[in-house]
């Protein structure tokens, strides 16, 4: 099946389970507001966040950047950060430390906003976040990079990089090579690549540059058949996101549900929906110790002083 033919096909059955949510009165006030817009010649700007507006516009985003900065340009500064500070620090290797000195590996993200909640940090402060991160106990940090959907920026995960020691993943929607080499350019430890963003062999094309140039891969998956083809990667690191991507809808179940069909070798990583100690252990009572928490710990006045109440005194 082709990219287009599966995002045309997820974007109807979005609309479809949009449908079935919404009331006669929310039609009728959607209604509305285009009679009110064309009687008064005005213009109604729609945007989505589906997953083929995401592609199309970093496919336009990567056209953008590659004027001001050309892929060679960013090829040249990989491979200054080859040694030194900006070495790779070891992503999975931290994540893998944790978990075999019977501790949790937690991934802890700093994000500013979400499509689906809003700004969810106002006191956005990379360094500080990160210095918090690292007091907490960390394995390693998620950063968001993508500015449309998230409010992100590159200059955050350098910001946030530069102010501990932990191993940073650039989350984004990777769909390019481009990306990669950005994505180590600017310090990046790793790189999320998205299945049901990608075709597979764009899939192992990027995983296999993310490793040449030194850096790990989380690839992550929403249900059984991107799992399945998560799995074709040689990764260890396979992310479950326990977030419906067409109805925002969250679960702990989906990673449960999909727990048999990963091999003892990969490290399951489940990812949103932790709020609260108990959800913990509901995930260590079946053998999934490490976590990517974003949200819970954005909305705490201290994001490490969060982290260390979730995961408990380790």
């Amino acid at each position: 099946m082709s990219s287009l033919t599966r995002c045309l096909q997820e974007e109807a059955a979005a609309i479809a389970a949009a449908a079935a949510r919404l009331s006669s009165e929310e039609v009728e006030g959607a209604l509305g507001l285009l009679e009110r817009c064309a009687d008064r010649k005005a213009k109604l700007v729609i945007t989505g966040v589906g997953k083929s507006g995401i592609v199309a516009r970093k496919i336009e985003e990567i056209a953008e950047r590659q004027v001001h900065t050309p892929t060679a340009q960013l090829k040249q500064q990989v491979v200054a950060n080859t040694s030194g500070v900006m070495a790779p620090r070891g992503f999975a290797n931290a994540m893998y430390a944790k978990t075999e000195a019977g501790q949790p590996a937690v991934i802890a993200e700093a994000k500013k906003a979400s499509p689906s909640k809003g700004v969810i940090r106002q006191d956005f402060n990379p360094v500080e976040i990160a210095q918090s991160y690292a007091r907490g106990g960390a394995a390693c940090m998620s950063v968001l990079t993508d500015a449309d959907f998230f409010q992100g920026h590159e200059d955050y995960l350098q910001q946030a990089r530069s102010a501990c020691d932990l191993p940073v993943i650039r989350k984004d929607f990777i769909v390019d090579a481009y990306q990669v080499y950005e994505a180590r350019a600017i310090g990046a430890d790793c790189i999320l690549l998205i299945v049901a963003c990608l075709e597979d062999q764009q899939m192992h094309d990027l995983a296999h540059l993310a490793h040449d140039l030194g850096m790990d891969v989380l690839v992550e998956s929403h249900d059984a058949a991107e799992l399945q083809r998560a799995l074709q990667l040689s990764t260890p690191l396979i992310g479950i996101n326990n977030r419906n991507l067409h109805t925002f809808d969250l679960t702990l179940q989906t990673t449960f549900d999909l727990l048999a069909m990963i091999p003892e070798d990969r490290m399951v990583i489940t990812e949103s929906g932790i709020h609260q100690p108990s959800d913990v252990a509901l995930m260590q009572s079946h053998t999934v110790n490490a976590f990517l928490v974003g949200e819970s710990f954005m909305r705490a006045a201290d994001p490490g002083a969060k982290l260390a109440e979730l995961f408990g005194d380790w």
